[in-house]
């Protein structure tokens, strides 16, 4: 049941804590949407339709159009859970987010927050 709460909060309520924990850290918005679109596929008008209209955080990962393969190379923990060992898809995909925006508060480059493979 506390993921049906998770799934049920609103992107427009998440978002702003999102950026907030990365803007502590010195980093930008406009670095946490680009996170977000790489993991997602979603276009920044998308993003900011989106906080406009109210959508369930849970419906944000749902309809995605297209998540990215290389998320599946996010590994680490998010509040003491193993991403990589999170059985419920649509959970795993929520704390990859939250993994990559951990990331970027700890000062990492986005080519490696965002899985650059050299070579391609």
């Amino acid at each position: 049941m506390e993921n049906e709460k998770v799934y049920q909060m609103s992107y427009a309520k998440i978002y702003p804590l999102l950026v907030g924990k990365a803007e502590k850290k010195g980093r930008t918005r406009e670095e946490v949407d680009q996170i977000i679109r790489w993991l997602t596929g979603y276009s920044q008008e998308d993003l900011e339709e989106m906080l406009q209209n109210p959508v369930s955080y849970g419906d944000f990962f749902r309809n995605a159009p297209q998540l990215n393969e290389n998320r599946k190379l996010i590994k680490g923990c998010v509040c003491g859970i193993r991403v990589e060992e999170i059985q419920e898809p649509l959970m795993q995909e929520i704390r990859y987010l939250d993994k990559l925006v951990d990331e970027l508060a700890k000062g990492k480059s986005m080519d490696k927050i965002l899985r650059a493979q050299p070579g391609r």
